[in-house]
């Protein structure tokens, strides 16, 4: 499978067939632009300006924004129902966290996950090889947060996701108050903007932080 980059909480995965999902797809009001493509589906984790922009999106896709279980050719998607905030979504509401198995790979976007990290969610997001997670806090949880559920979660390949990025007109972190938890040795600070996954790149002995660069039109 292959992942890019789209900018902000937006990745475009793209299965060995060809299908094609799109992640929380954003308006030109967050500071910078969504690049132009298409897909089959397009998950929204929230109805926020810069989450759910499927306008946005070509190729007619099929719009997934509540909980439940979804089949594409090839793609299995399950999604789960969790908070925005720390205080059961009093603050800001609820978020959708997706799963998405394929090629025989189980990837989880969290979405705007602001809720502490529970026994009961880990067990329900397990078991995750590829892990899209907030770390910018502020809206979602912060960087020490992010750490606790990656190693709770313990996938072989993290993406961090919604932080301080250029254009950005969000006042969250920078990717670095994460990337500076882990050792040198596990992050990758120039993933670039596409990454190809198989089941041959998993199982290894530790995780590793990949952060990627905004797909350019």
């Amino acid at each position: 499978m292959k992942i890019r980059y789209l900018g902000h909480s937006s990745f475009q995965l793209i299965e060995s067939t060809g299908t094609t999902i799109v992640t929380d797809p954003y308006s030109n009001n967050l500071g910078c632009a969504m690049p132009k493509v298409s897909a089959d589906a397009v998950t929204v984790s929230h109805h926020h300006y810069d989450h759910d922009a499927v306008e946005k999106i070509g190729g007619s896709p099929v719009v997934i924004d509540r909980e439940g279980s979804y089949d594409l050719p090839g793609v299995e998607i399950n999604s789960i129902k969790s908070f925005h905030d720390n205080e059961e979504g009093k603050q800001r509401g609820e978020n959708i966290i997706f799963k998405f198995s394929m090629d025989g790979i189980e990837v989880c976007h969290l979405g705007d996950i602001g809720e502490e990290c529970s026994t009961e969610l880990i067990e329900a997001l397990l078991p995750v090889d590829v892990l899209l997670i907030p770390v910018g806090g502020n809206y979602t949880i912060d960087a020490e947060q992010a750490k606790e559920y990656v190693d709770r979660i313990m996938p072989d390949i993290v993406i961090p996701m919604h932080y301080r990025e250029k254009g950005k007109k969000l006042d969250v972190d920078r990717v670095e108050e994460f990337t500076d938890l882990f050792d040198e040795e596990e992050v990758d600070s120039e993933g670039g903007c596409e990454i190809d996954i198989s089941r041959e790149d998993l199982g290894g002995d530790s995780t590793k932080i990949i952060v990627m660069e905004k797909v350019e039109d």
